[in-house]
């Protein structure tokens, strides 16, 4: 599932991103930057961070906690469906 990042005008002036995922939805959206070149810089960093960053638990029960644990992103219905149709497929091949 790719997703795509949208420069668009900042209410105050500047740039924000956009972060959406590949069915449009809003994922995340960024500071406010003062420039189009500031702004995709800063995609490069979220690029790099996405790519390598920890999850830190901020919330009130995470006490700064560092999430390790393998996490997949959530599917949606139609991608649940295609993988669950896919599932049988495979168990008849390996044993058939």
């Amino acid at each position: 599932m790719a997703g795509y990042f949208e420069l668009v005008d900042a209410p105050d002036g500047g740039y924000r991103v956009r972060m959406l995922d590949g069915a449009g939805n809003l994922m995340a959206i960024s500071v406010t930057f003062p420039t189009k070149r500031a702004a995709a810089a800063g995609v490069a960093m979220a690029r790099e961070i996405a790519g390598t960053g920890l999850i830190r638990d901020k919330s009130h029960d995470g006490a700064g906690t560092v999430i390790r644990d393998r996490v997949r992103p959530v599917s949606t219905p139609k991608e649940s469906a295609a993988r669950h149709k896919k599932a049988p497929e495979a168990k008849r091949a390996a044993v058939g």
